[in-house]
């Protein structure tokens, strides 16, 4: 029997770990946190999962929540107007549902299923030093953990990180109280508010400790007037702040917010971070080699809400790399086959990312424009966010943009 580490429980090695140990593999889980300790802290994550990532998670027959969490059955963008009006405003409608459910409530369950299915849970902060020792013992080190020393094992992969510091400073409020959406009540979905020069405002409905709840998300351009939450400590604080830039750059969402109140003391979060590509495989000073998973070594803003995304489906191809490689060798030409092979579909999350923090071209104004007249492309553009592949047939380059809406124009123009 094969013996496998895995350094961090989230969705990524939490994930992996229940699908090796399905698989008979003798895995062993570091955690720097109890299930009970995840469970009762801080929110991590503003998790937004689409169809193929939550396949992923049915495939392995770990979809706990699935009956519980609001289906997300469309994606809105509105545009706000410099006078804060709506510019632009639609939704389009998601081929198979999204989900999200609070990263408390399900990496607390996955571990204690891990556990429960006899998994070797070890709750200890891993340092370097701890993965040396343990390199000698196992057949495969992987490191899940996206924070603090480990990740400094894997170097930046400059060719595919064009941003060496944070885009966007990050606030997230999990809120009970929130009205309906006034458009396309009958639905859920969730809501992209681009305000140009100053940030994104997202509102998505959760599933969290306390049952259904709405996740109230800003991404402030760095010095703007939404960078606004360094320092702020106090949780109500950080709410009324978030309800205030609400009011001044986007009414329209605030009018469904005048009565809303925190989850629970723990339900906000504030931060920033690079976006960074690190190569995938991280050198001990004892000469064992560990494999980077999910965020350590591809890091996107969280603006096109791929993270959660992006890490089930990295656990998903490394465990199909490790099953299908047998008795093999996990030495470093495996490694790097095996990243490889999950970058061949995260390069697009990556792409359309940073192509999102950057001031849109003329091109991809059209485009969302065009989309609140052609519900067909509002449609493919939402079914991006679950396979973002397809923006190189229609967003990147202006000759195929403009191609594609002549080509849906027409689709739905009347012949005489």
């Amino acid at each position: 029997m094969r013996k496998i580490l895995i350094v961090g429980a989230g969705q990524s090695g939490l994930q992996l770990a229940l699908g090796l140990q399905s698989r008979g593999y003798e895995v062993t889980l570091m955690s720097n946190r109890t299930a009970d300790e995840i469970r009762t802290g801080r929110v991590m994550s503003t998790q937004c999962m689409f169809d193929t990532a939550l396949q992923h998670e049915r495939d392995l027959q770990i979809n706990f929540w699935e009956s519980q969490a609001p289906l997300i059955e469309g994606v809105g963008v509105s545009v706000a107007a410099p006078d804060s009006s709506r510019a632009v405003d639609w939704v389009g409608k998601l081929d198979g549902y999204a989900q999200s459910v609070d990263q408390r409530v399900k990496m607390a369950g996955w571990m204690d299923t891990f556990a429960q299915r006899g998994g070797q849970l070890v709750i200890h902060g891993a340092a370097v030093s701890d993965l040396d020792f343990f390199s000698r013992t196992y057949d495969l080190v992987m490191v899940s953990a996206g924070k603090g020393e480990l990740v400094s094992m894997f170097g930046r992969d400059a060719s595919r990180s064009p941003y060496d510091a944070p885009q966007r400073a990050l606030a997230v409020a999990y809120v009970h109280g929130l009205g309906p959406r006034p458009e396309h009540p009958e639905f859920d979905a969730v809501r992209c508010n681009l305000v140009p020069g100053v940030g994104e405002l997202f509102v998505m409905p959760t599933l969290t400790t306390s049952g259904r709840a709405d996740i109230l998300f800003w991404e402030g351009v760095p010095g703007g007037p939404v960078d606004a939450f360094k320092g702020v400590k106090n949780p109500s604080e950080h709410l009324a702040l978030t309800l205030e830039l609400m009011e001044q750059f986007l009414p329209w969402e605030y009018a469904r917010a005048t009565k809303v109140e925190l989850t629970d003391a723990n339900g906000t979060l504030a931060g920033r971070y690079a976006p960074t590509v690190r190569n995938p495989v991280g050198r001990l000073p004892g000469g064992g080699l560990v494999l980077g998973v999910a965020d350590v070594v591809v890091a996107n803003d969280p603006v096109t809400g791929q993270g959660s995304n992006s890490a089930a489906k990295c656990a998903a191809s490394y465990l199909d790399s490790i099953v299908s490689h047998g008795d093999g060798a996990f030495d470093e030409s495996w490694m790097q086959t095996t990243f490889d092979r999950y970058w061949d579909k995260a390069q697009h999350v990556t792409k359309w990312t940073n192509a999102m923090l950057g001031v849109p071209p003329e091109h991809v104004l059209n485009l969302i424009g065009a989309a609140g007249q052609l519900p067909p492309v509002a449609d493919r553009f939402a079914n991006g966010f679950n396979d973002p592949s397809d923006f190189e047939n229609f967003f990147y380059e202006p000759d195929r943009t403009n191609a594609y809406l002549k080509e849906a124009t027409e689709a739905l123009t009347p012949r005489s």
